[in-house]
């Protein structure tokens, strides 16, 4: 790789001032706050654009959060029933979900920009209201992909619904944005910041020239729960059972086969279940089955980070966040993936060979406990997954996208001045 000229290195060092347009999804602002990190400690100014109720407790205080409205997945109308999955979740998440969100937030998201004025909008994959809106501004936008399916050809076997979710993305534009933009508020015409690599994701199909495959964006998170360290017993291996934040109400019988296909191993290793909505333990909560248990643990929150340093295995839905970061630490997986990308990403941790993959809807305690024992006694698994995990820290994480992110704000002359909506 060539140096960078003199000229664009001290266009570098010009502080700049990034806003974040993230949803309110725990895993999609996640991964933005080691950037934002790593952008502030070189001097830059960051914000974000969403809902300060979910994007404020991640950021912790003394964020700048520019309020947008917009529905909550799970919340009214757009909650989920547990059986919607395959091309029926994906459309559900689109019209009931994700475009409300997009024109709930546009208004917040032009304000942000007309009142921050920065040099580079960063919109998260699934906010489209981000690009939109920045492309009708007038203002320099990257894509921030907290998955990786949109781009490896998940739709390419299904025509039909690629053109009926193309077709959703002109018909928003024409609500929010500029009706003659071009551009897929998806994938930036500029940069799109990939938190995986292609040893976990593979080649891309589609936007290969603008990806930038930058790992997982691994940061310390404001603590926001307690966790009973000194259950964990340092003499046997732990494991963690969890389905993320967005997919509970599918999960109560899946909880249970996994409590039971670990009971059925006591005294070989520890489990720790996350069960946010109670659907095992309605009364108790944050401790063991029994006083005296030693061998499960049943949580509504854990600090999950800090957690998969301590285990061996992770029980999971195949979220792309909860994979990326299990494998970060060099931990293989048991992935039983429920709908959206999952099913995308499941095959990737199979593909990559650090992971066994089980049928959500179909998976039952013996199955669940044999899969369990497939990725802890056979270290195959274990040495993909640390494969994996070192491809992730080569790629650079936040501070390779900041690198990305501060070289596209290098081609604006200096803080962004939106184009006035008269102007359009």
């Amino acid at each position: 790789m060539s140096e960078p000229s003199r000229s664009q290195a001290a266009s570098l060092l010009i502080p700049r001032r990034f806003l974040f347009v993230v949803p309110p999804l725990v895993g999609h602002v996640n991964p933005t706050l080691g950037v934002a990190a790593e952008l502030t400690a070189r001097g830059h100014q960051v914000a974000w654009a969403g809902m300060p109720e979910v994007v404020g407790r991640l950021t912790g205080q003394g964020a700048t959060v520019y309020r947008c409205a917009g529905p909550v997945l799970g919340e009214g109308g757009a909650g989920r029933p547990p059986d919607v999955r395959g091309p029926a979740a994906l459309r559900f998440l689109w019209e009931r979900f994700l475009v409300p969100l997009a024109e709930a937030m546009a208004p917040g998201v032009a304000k942000a920009i007309e009142e921050f004025r920065p040099d580079v909008v960063i919109a998260d994959q699934q906010t489209v209201a981000g690009g939109l809106v920045a492309e009708r501004l007038g203002v320099r936008w990257a894509t921030s992909a907290t998955t990786s399916a949109e781009f490896t050809g998940a739709l390419d076997g299904l025509p039909k619904v690629d053109a009926w979710l193309a077709g959703q993305m002109d018909e928003v534009r024409g609500r929010i944005g500029d009706p003659a933009g071009t551009a897929d508020p998806r994938f930036s015409p500029e940069l799109v910041l990939a938190f995986t690599t292609e040893e976990l994701a593979g080649r891309p199909a589609r936007a290969g020239d603008r990806i930038r495959y930058v790992g997982p964006s691994i940061a310390e998170r404001p603590a926001t729960t307690d966790f009973p360290w000194e259950w964990l017993d340092p003499a046997r291996p732990a494991v963690l059972v969890t389905l993320g934040t967005a997919n509970t109400d599918a999960g109560a019988r899946f909880l249970t086969e996994c409590r039971a296909a670990v009971r059925a191993r006591a005294g070989r290793f520890q489990t720790v279940i996350v069960d946010p909505e109670r659907v095992l333990t309605p009364d108790v909560l944050d401790t063991p089955d029994t006083p005296d248990d030693e061998d499960v643990l049943v949580c509504r929150y854990v600090p999950q980070l800090p957690l998969l340093e301590r285990v061996s295995a992770v029980v999971c839905h195949a979220g792309h966040n909860t994979v990326c970061e299990t494998l970060w630490h060099g931990v293989p997986l048991v992935v039983a993936p429920i709908r959206d990308d999952q099913p995308v990403v499941a095959a990737q941790v199979v593909d990559a060979g650090a992971g066994v993959r089980v049928r959500f809807g179909r998976a039952r305690a013996a199955g669940l406990g044999e899969a369990l024992d497939t990725v802890l006694y056979e270290p195959g698994y274990r040495v993909a997954a640390e494969r994996v995990g070192a491809s992730f820290r080569a790629a650079g994480g936040a501070v390779a996208a900041a690198g990305h992110l501060e070289a596209l704000a290098a081609k604006t002359g200096g803080h962004a001045t939106p184009t006035p909506e008269g102007d359009r």
